[in-house]
């Protein structure tokens, strides 16, 4: 993806998995995983990567309830900033949440940088595989998330990190 803009590149093999969430968009190069887009529906399938292969594979073990974490090559565009908070995520472990502040001080920051961990994953351009998810309010609260918070929910249900609702 082009950095900020939000345009993807190209020379990059696109596809739409379905998943419990709804339609998710994944962008690869031959390199690495680029994007994984909510309200896949939006792109075009396009080309063939042994990356996009193995992401969508990976996809289908994590909602079936068979695999807890990712293994794939990324590629990610963005901020040096952006890159460690987006590669912090990857270190949450399953089932598990953290608030900002203390993705804030995982990366050596004070915890007083929350609002700029949360403004860098709110750029995750892998969410679900770096899992912004589960990053929550530091009261608890579910909050900011590209997907809707129901999709949030979802996941975090889905992980076993919160009941579910009545």
């Amino acid at each position: 993806m082009a950095a900020g803009t939000g345009v993807i590149a190209l020379d990059v093999a696109r596809t739409v998995v379905d998943s419990p969430i709804g339609p998710l968009g994944l962008v690869a190069s031959d390199s690495g995983l680029q994007a994984v887009l909510f309200g896949g529906r939006r792109i075009s399938p396009d080309g063939r990567s042994p990356v996009l292969d193995e992401a969508a594979h990976q996809l289908d073990a994590y909602f079936a309830g068979e695999r807890t974490t990712f293994d794939l090559p990324l590629e990610l565009d963005g901020t040096d900033f952006q890159r460690r908070c987006w590669l912090a995520l990857a270190t949450i472990p399953y089932g598990q949440t953290v608030s900002y502040g203390e993705q804030a001080r995982r990366i050596g920051l004070d915890h007083d940088r929350a609002r700029a961990v949360g403004a860098a994953n709110g750029q995750n351009p892998l969410p679900i595989v770096l899992p912004c998810h589960r990053v929550i309010g530091a009261d608890g609260s579910l909050t900011g998330f590209g997907g809707g918070l129901h999709v949030k929910r979802f996941l975090l249900e889905h992980e076993g990190a919160l009941l579910p609702l009545g």
